[in-house]
């Protein structure tokens, strides 16, 4: 072969070289253009999600939505065989599934029966109703009727639209407390997280005609119609919830600022009127209350809210748990069936309903 030959074909071999070179880098590149969209992509959530709450708002309640089913699902197995009646989807007012009930009676019922309204948590912008039935049918295979309510959660509804919704479903359920299976005499109010606040706040508007008046709110029921609340890992003081910081300091202050519509809600009348432990008066109904060692939440929330019922002389029996009991029972912990520490808060819930309701 020729010199210029012997040339050419080198040519060739670098070229054909710098084209396998270039192939190589290709996914390098493909990666780094993949990473700058990802990165761009975080980059304008995280400016939207300083304009609007609905992006973290959306993105807890996906945690929160599948967290719910999978407990439901771990109660459903605890649920007894006894035959209830079930009306479900009832509505009581005009938002549709927002505004609906579930309620659930032993079949054999032959008259009205204590009842137990419970309203869901899921820090006010997710959960339904149906995350908190198969409870509300083992309370109802004790005896008693046992109503879950929905009511418009955050962002779609703003405080306090949930607080109104939640007297209509009262007044509903009094109005119709014989279609229902009700005894109107005997109600008990209770929650579970959000909800355990949302039933602490009924339960303050019912017996404290002073914070009625400022919430402007007409109580659908009597105070001697409330004869308890149960109050299970709830929120009782948001000036304390305002201090949180890391994961959950940024989940509980989203959740609020989607459910208020306002940043503000620490240091206006939103923070202020839900907290409800500012506002129990000696008339509070007695109050089952508890939480789970692991739950940061009985320390800030639960056990202060316990021990200022106490202070005013309300009848309190609580359920919680040393620090170091094992294991560390987390939030929500009283859903939890499959554990012998869940099984053992149901009978002493079910041993206070006893205790305060006549059958």
């Amino acid at each position: 072969m020729s010199a210029h030959g012997d040339e050419t074909a080198r040519h060739r071999k670098t070229d054909a070289g710098n084209a396998d070179a270039g192939k190589a880098r290709r996914p390098w590149r493909r990666t780094k253009i993949a990473v700058a969209c990802v990165a761009g992509v975080a980059a304008v959530v995280a400016i939207v999600g300083t304009l609007t709450p609905w992006p973290s708002a959306m993105i807890i309640r996906a945690v929160f939505t599948k967290g719910g089913d999978e407990t439901a699902a771990e109660m459903d197995k605890h649920v007894p065989d006894t035959k209830l009646t079930e009306q479900l989807d009832v509505a009581y007012g005009d938002r549709g599934g927002d505004t609906t009930m579930d309620v659930f009676s032993p079949a054999s019922a032959t008259g009205p029966l204590p009842t137990v309204v419970w309203i869901h948590g899921g820090a006010w912008i997710s959960g339904a109703k149906e995350n908190v039935d198969p409870y509300l049918r083992i309370l109802a295979g004790e005896g008693y009727t046992t109503i879950g309510v929905n009511y418009t959660i955050g962002p779609e509804g703003v405080y306090p639209l949930a607080v109104n919704q939640l007297n209509e479903a009262l007044a509903y359920i009094d109005e119709h407390a014989a279609d229902l299976g009700v005894d109107p005499t005997q109600i008990v109010l209770a929650g579970d997280s959000a909800g355990a606040q949302l039933a602490s706040q009924m339960a303050t508007l019912i017996t404290s005609p002073d914070y009625a008046e400022i919430m402007d709110v007409t109580p659908a029921i009597e105070a001697s119609q409330l004869v308890a609340t149960v109050l299970n890992c709830g929120v009782h003081d948001l000036s304390a919830l305002a201090q949180l910081d890391g994961i959950a300091g940024w989940g509980f202050k989203s959740a609020m600022w989607a459910y208020s519509g306002t940043k503000t809600w620490a240091e206006d009348s939103t923070g202020a009127t839900m907290s409800t432990v500012d506002w129990v008066t000696a008339d509070f109904p007695a109050t089952y209350i508890s939480g789970g060692n692991g739950d940061g939440l009985t320390w800030l929330q639960s056990i202060p809210m316990a021990k200022r019922l106490d202070e005013l002389g309300v009848e309190v029996t609580d359920q919680f748990w040393p620090r170091d009991h094992e294991p560390a029972l987390p939030h929500e912990y009283q859903f939890h069936l499959d554990m012998p520490d869940a099984r053992t808060a149901l009978q002493k819930t079910l041993d206070f309903l006893d205790a305060h309701t006549t059958r």
